[in-house]
């Protein structure tokens, strides 16, 4: 194909400030339609963003523009389930922004949606695509680190009032252990080659939310007797946002924000890292640049998509036990 035919459907925050601004900028791209239920959005958007036509109606939108080879979506998570099925449904592939569904079962209906109509089902987690966590994960790879033995990753992030909607259960699936805390439970599988679960032990605050969590601590241990900690909140009390991923092995240890990678040598601790001056900010920037160039990538036929659905349906039942820990007040083992 000379450009991959792009439809964009959800125009809020992440679509106008990270999607459409990224994917108009690729010369093997043209966004040809973009949807949103305030019919007023979705033209201001066009227009902004030079695009040829836009719709209210998603049916609509699938149904005249039959050659797209591809669905970006963006939308909350309550319309993740019918909008991807019937995107797979005409024979489109999709991207979709984190997290896949609400539930595990949500999840495994849309991935077995993209096997029936044979299209590639991606899910946007774009902290695996960081120029830092890519540098990070060939260290592990090449067993530079030796064997990962304990991984924590944490995310602490204010809501902003333009995401009230995760506060809602309904919409939502769940609160910050959905929201932030399964981006740092995928990033840290993926570090650690995705071991196998044997038990997961969780605690949820809800101390400014009613229908859903607020703050996530989550335990995991792993068959291969590896362990895992995620910290995910909306509401510890801190200065700033602050993300963080800390993996560390029987030869060496390395970490994101700041990124190191330590090893010993002759006797003394060495940071191996290579040299960056990224700012946070251009890291965050660049995940989503090289995601959506990644996506691209795959539907062009260049290599196959990572970050698959199937992968997100294994993210999606554990986090189902993360909240049936957490409700039940014990650990719980998986047979």
């Amino acid at each position: 194909m000379e450009k991959a035919r792009i439809g964009i459907v959800g125009l809020g925050s992440i679509a106008q400030t990270i999607h459409l601004p990224i994917l108009s900028k690729f010369p093997d791209v043209e966004i040809v339609a973009v949807c949103d239920l305030d019919r007023a959005k979705a033209r201001f958007v066009a227009d902004k963003f030079n695009v040829r036509r836009y719709y209210n109606n998603f049916e609509k939108m699938l149904a005249i523009e039959q050659d797209l080879d591809g669905v970006d979506i963006c939308t909350p998570t309550a319309r993740h389930k019918e909008m991807a099925i019937a995107a797979l449904g005409e024979k489109n592939n999709v991207l979709i922004e984190k997290p896949l569904a609400r539930t595990a079962l949500e999840a495994e209906e849309i991935a077995a949606a993209a096997k029936k109509y044979h299209q590639a089902l991606m899910v946007g987690m774009n902290n695996r695509f960081r120029p830092d966590a890519m540098i990070l994960k060939s260290f592990i790879e090449d067993k530079a680190l030796g064997r990962l033995f304990y991984t924590k990753a944490g995310w602490f992030k204010k809501l902003n009032t333009e995401s009230a909607w995760l506060t809602k259960k309904t919409q939502s699936g769940g609160g910050v252990a959905l929201d932030l805390g399964i981006v740092m439970l995928d990033l840290a599988f993926w570090m650690m080659g995705f071991p196998e679960v044997r038990e997961v032990s969780a605690t949820n605050y809800s101390h400014h939310t009613k229908d859903v969590e607020d703050s996530s601590v989550v335990f995991l241990k792993m068959k291969n007797g590896s362990t895992l900690t995620i910290e995910a909140s909306w509401s510890f009390e801190s200065t700033s946002d602050f993300f963080y991923c800390d993996c560390f092995g029987t030869e060496g240890s390395g970490s994101l924000n700041p990124f190191r990678i330590i090893k010993r040598m002759h006797d003394n601790l060495v940071n191996v890292a290579p040299a960056s001056v990224e700012t946070p900010q251009s890291l965050y920037r660049k995940s989503y640049e090289n995601e959506l160039k990644h996506w691209i990538g795959a539907l062009r036929g260049l290599h196959q998509i990572i970050s698959t659905g199937d992968e997100a349906v294994h993210r999606m039942k554990v986090l189902d036990l993360i909240y049936k820990s957490a409700k039940r007040g014990k650990a719980i083992a998986i047979k």
